[in-house]
């Protein structure tokens, strides 16, 4: 990859074929949230920036050669892209940890799921039967379902998984044929930016792929109402998920939106009948809600647990929540980085002092940790924390914190366990632990939630779906819906026989 550093502080945004600064000037500082130092330094687009890119996507998409072009060279464009970032994968991975804090380990992880989200829909759409042909019940009649290209597509992607959430998007919109604007958080665009480049390295042609960085209220407030976007897709916070809704409402686009969770995961005491089986369910607990300092949508921060086993449990959970190693993501042996950023900081603190004031017990964490060589005291760094004697009512119980907080329920029954895990506006993934097949297929099939994981947490398979019930968004992404939502269906009607058919006297 080539060094881009100096070029980063003058032009990010890509419209056509241009790197461009932003219209007005403007730049960002781009922080490394283990220091709070600058790294780099983007173009701080606005709504000039973002008819610029929309400009140019409609461009590419209306006279262009993209949406035309082939399937097979579509899918080949594809692979050539995934070889080109495990090519990067060192690269992508420590810059991916610096943006967004996380580990580098989790970095490399995230960039191997994005060449293979690549890969996958370079198979798919490669796979596909060219239309489905249905029976009119004529011979003079020839009738087919096809599928085409939505046009131009807006993208905003999460802080969170700056480059694997771009990925999910960009893939099945490159495979289905259709052009972009990509607006990826303000405060972690440089993976994003990366793989534009990449995109281009790959052959794709100008104007295909395009980005503004920039802020939401700015850049992701035009592209949702533009009325030359065709769609627009959205993956972040619930707040910001109905303010694109409402803004793209107008135009009537499509609209797929992958918002917030709650998830529950519950714990049955048969799941902690032997040494083993209480080790592992453990284990993934910790997995389930402190992974990326719980900075994940589908975290795992609902612990709800079958009174026999509770105190135990907590116990053990609160004893290694407490050894989990803090720092810099690229320091060998750490565990867990900081949080992204100073407010979302703020923001977790003021919900587990909420939490406090409530009735709940802090059982470990619940503060700042000493800095350290490996945790500069200007890092945006915060305890693993666990808060039992939570119940409904409490703000942190029912409000995503997006934070390293994980909160303790108890049930009695499974009735109990199922009511418990449904009672929340959001319905994006949970998890059931049962040495009992019966129980695991009766709770599983009664949550109300995207994903339901048994004995285990946070897989995900390219080629399922993704998404959520009630306030977690109306989307799909992965698996053969994630490429159906970057698509319209036509249905092409030929008579081939055609006759008078004088409806009408005269």
């Amino acid at each position: 990859m080539a060094d881009r550093t100096e070029r980063q502080a003058q032009a990010t945004i890509r419209a056509g074929d241009e790197w461009l600064e932003a219209i007005s000037g403007a730049t960002r500082e781009i922080l490394d949230p283990a220091d709070a130092r600058p790294f780099a330094v983007v173009a701080e687009g606005d709504e000039k920036d973002a008819e610029r890119a929309v400009t140019a996507a409609r461009q590419a998409f209306d006279h262009g050669p993209w949406p035309g072009t082939p399937v097979a060279e579509r899918a080949a464009l594809l692979r050539r892209v995934a070889d080109l970032l495990m090519r990067d994968r060192e690269e992508l991975g420590l810059l991916e940890s610096r943006d967004a804090g996380k580990t580098v380990e989790e970095g490399r992880v995230d960039i191997d799921c994005v060449a293979d989200a690549f890969r996958y829909f370079a198979d798919l759409v490669a796979a596909e039967a060219p239309g489905r042909v249905v029976d009119a019940g004529s011979p003079d009649v020839h009738s087919v379902v096809v599928h085409e290209p939505v046009g131009v597509c807006a993208l905003i992607t999460p802080w969170n998984y700056p480059l694997l959430q771009a990925s999910w998007k960009i893939a099945p919109a490159l495979a289905a044929g259709n052009t972009f604007v990509v607006k990826p958080s303000e405060i972690t665009p440089m993976t994003t930016i990366a793989l534009i480049e990449l995109l281009a390295e790959a052959g794709l042609p100008a104007g295909v792929a395009n980005i503004v960085t920039g802020p939401g209220h700015t850049v992701g407030a035009r592209l949702a109402e533009h009325p030359d976007v065709d769609l627009v897709s959205f993956t972040g916070g619930l707040v910001s998920g109905t303010k694109v809704a409402r803004a793209a409402a107008p135009t009537v686009k499509k609209v797929a939106l992958e918002l917030g969770g709650k998830n529950p995961n519950v714990v049955f005491a048969d799941a902690c009948a032997t040494e083993e089986g209480f080790d592992t369910t453990v284990d993934q607990a910790l997995n389930a809600a402190f992974i990326h300092s719980g900075q994940v949508c589908s975290a795992g921060a609902r612990l709800i647990v079958e009174e026999p086993v509770r105190d135990r449990f907590v116990a053990e959970l609160a004893r290694r929540a407490r050894r989990i190693r803090l720092g810099r993501g690229t320091e060998d042996g750490v565990e867990c980085g900081p949080l992204v950023s100073e407010q979302q900081r703020a923001k977790v603190e003021a919900y587990v002092a909420s939490a406090l004031a409530e009735g709940a017990v802090l059982r470990c964490g619940g503060k700042r940790p000493e800095p350290s060589p490996q945790r500069p005291v200007s890092g945006y760094f915060y305890e693993p924390t666990i808060l039992d004697a939570c119940h409904r009512e409490m703000k942190v119980v029912r409000e995503e914190v997006f934070g390293p907080v994980l909160t303790v329920e108890t049930f009695r029954t499974e009735e109990e366990a199922v009511l418990l895990a449904n009672d929340t506006e959001y319905g994006l993934a949970g998890a059931v632990w049962t040495t009992d097949p019966g129980k695991a297929r009766r709770v599983a099939g009664r949550l109300r939630h995207g994903t339901v994981w048994i004995n285990d947490f946070h897989p995900y398979l390219p080629q399922a779906e993704w998404g959520g019930f009630g306030k977690s968004g109306t989307g799909r992404e992965l698996g053969p819906a994630g490429l159906a939502e970057y698509r319209e269906t036509k249905h092409i009607y030929q008579n081939l026989a055609p006759k008078p058919v004088r409806w009408f006297a005269g």
